[in-house]
């Protein structure tokens, strides 16, 4: 297979032009405005989770405010915005700023190797089938936390006698043809309670298949406060505000529900009785047995899943799949299901770095077997950097904090030519904590892939937004950090 390689060596290759990518660029060259950096995408456009996700409804499932970027506000007025919204945002903040120009399209990113001689990264990559290298001093991952190319799809017994059409959401097919057919979606997580309200009118009839009830939010698609300070304050400032506003107000949601569980499940469940049909059994089937926030809280514009269902287009079965047949899914119950598409809503796989493999010198680094150095860095490897959102708030509100701290360590190695720098446990035995702090399956299904956070500082994963932004103002970049060069290497080893 030839081989193409780029001639010029990068400051920093960054991998994702989705939202934390397109951030990570932002970031960086503001502190940093003389980087030479490249941005690669294994798709075609920009966009990441937003140019993927194609089924019906696709949307934020947090507010667009605290979604969108703090250094480029957000123009609509409503508190939930559509993905071909996100993704033609995200297209003009990339325009706006020129970063659209250092982003190489249709490159998936293989390997990763550090050579200690030269303290730089050779990034393998597969672009048409040919191998193309990419040499870095420092690797910025910004491709998510999942698989682009596949996601969770269970072995369901008796799938293959299925004589309808099975659709994964991550595959939408353009030409699928629902309307007039039975539809069961199989799962209650954010893409089901999505597209059950958004295909509803258009079925005979919608069914949303879970094995378990899930905690829902209803959310207004917009609110009066927003309007009037977007009507009165100039963009920026409205937009700082509102986005403010709509953190704290999230995070003040989450601490209520984690400081008082039994009253916030009783408040979560008042409110789905309110909007349901008198006599609906919420208890069978919007009651969860966790406690709210202990998985992720599904947002529903307006409440228009209950909506759906008090129309009679849409139905809820907390149920067991028992097998597929010919014409729909037979349940332990004892209970069938006519279906003519099932859409097997079933969640993600979750994977660190892309699924590329990471090695120093050649050796492989496994993400599982190392800590995180608060929250985006891995134990002693060196010049790399991996952006994860919130599981409890808008995903860009933690990713914007990385970028802003990688921006800084970078501008730091400048600073003082440093050419390596790595976070160290200093030997340290660190008791385990995870990374996600969710008890969801494709959590748990992703244990000892994904790298692991500790219970003491800076190894500590919080998903705490108001203390990590209070800490990125105050905390020491050189904190459990190791700085060097080659040369300090050259000499060690002499």
């Amino acid at each position: 297979m030839p081989a193409a390689r780029t001639d010029d060596v990068l400051d920093v290759l960054i991998v994702g032009a989705g939202l934390s990518g397109i951030d990570a660029a932002y970031r960086l060259t503001e502190r940093n405005p003389a980087l030479a950096y490249t941005v690669v995408e294994q798709r075609d456009r920009l966009g990441g989770t937003w140019d993927l996700f194609r089924y019906p409804g696709v949307r934020s499932d947090s507010d667009i405010f605290t979604l969108s970027f703090p250094w480029y506000p957000w123009k609509g007025t409503r508190t939930v915005a559509l993905g071909h919204e996100i993704r033609e945002y995200l297209a003009d903040a990339a325009q706006h700023f020129g970063i659209d120009k250092h982003i190489d399209f249709g490159v998936k990113v293989i390997a990763a190797n550090f050579d200690t001689s030269t303290d730089r990264w050779t990034v393998t990559t597969e672009v048409d089938g040919e191998t193309r290298e990419y040499v870095a001093r420092f690797l910025y991952v910004c491709s998510g936390y999942y698989r682009y190319d596949r996601g969770y799809d269970p072995a369901f017994p008796g799938i293959d006698q299925f004589a309808g059409q099975v659709v994964h959401p991550q595959f939408w097919p353009r030409d699928l043809d629902y309307r007039g057919k039975k539809v069961v979606v199989i799962g209650s997580g954010a893409t089901a309670v999505t597209l059950i309200p958004s295909m509803a009118d258009e079925v005979e009839k919608i069914t949303m298949l879970q094995r378990s009830p899930t905690y829902m939010l209803a959310l207004p698609w917009d609110d009066p406060m927003t309007k009037i300070a977007l009507k009165v304050l100039p963009g920026k400032a409205a937009h700082h505000l509102i986005r403010v506003r709509n953190a704290l107000g999230t995070y003040a949601f989450y601490m209520y529900c984690r400081r008082f569980p039994k009253l916030s499940r009783r408040t979560l469940r008042r409110m789905a009785k309110w909007q349901l049909p008198k006599d609906y059994p919420v208890d069978v089937h919007f009651k969860p047995q966790y406690e709210p926030w202990d998985q992720r809280l599904c947002v529903i514009p307006a409440g228009d899943l209950y909506t759906a269902i008090r129309s009679g287009k849409a139905d809820v079965v907390t149920d067991q799949i028992e097998t597929f047949t010919p014409t729909g899914l037979d349940l332990k119950s004892g209970k069938h299901l006519d279906a003519d598409i099932v859409v097997t809503a079933t969640g993600l796989e979750l994977v660190a770095m892309g699924g590329a493999t990471v090695s120093i010198d050649g050796a492989e680094q496994k993400p599982g077997d190392k800590y995180a150095y608060r929250g985006y860095m891995l134990n002693d490897v060196p010049n790399m950097a991996w952006a994860v959102g919130y599981t409890n708030a808008s995903w860009t509100l933690r990713v914007d904090l990385t970028a802003q701290a990688v921006a800084k360590l970078i501008e730091h190695m400048r600073r003082e030519d440093y050419t390596h720098a790595y976070p160290s446990t200093g030997g340290a035995v660190l008791q385990d904590a995870p990374l996600l702090e969710l008890d969801s399956g494709y959590v748990a299904r992703a244990e000892g892939n994904l790298p692991k956070a500790a219970r003491t500082q800076p190894w500590v994963v919080r998903h705490n937004l108001v203390l990590d932004a209070y800490d990125a103002r105050r905390y020491d970049i050189t904190e459990s950090m190791v700085f060097g060069t080659v040369e300090d290497r050259e000499a060690a080893d002499a």
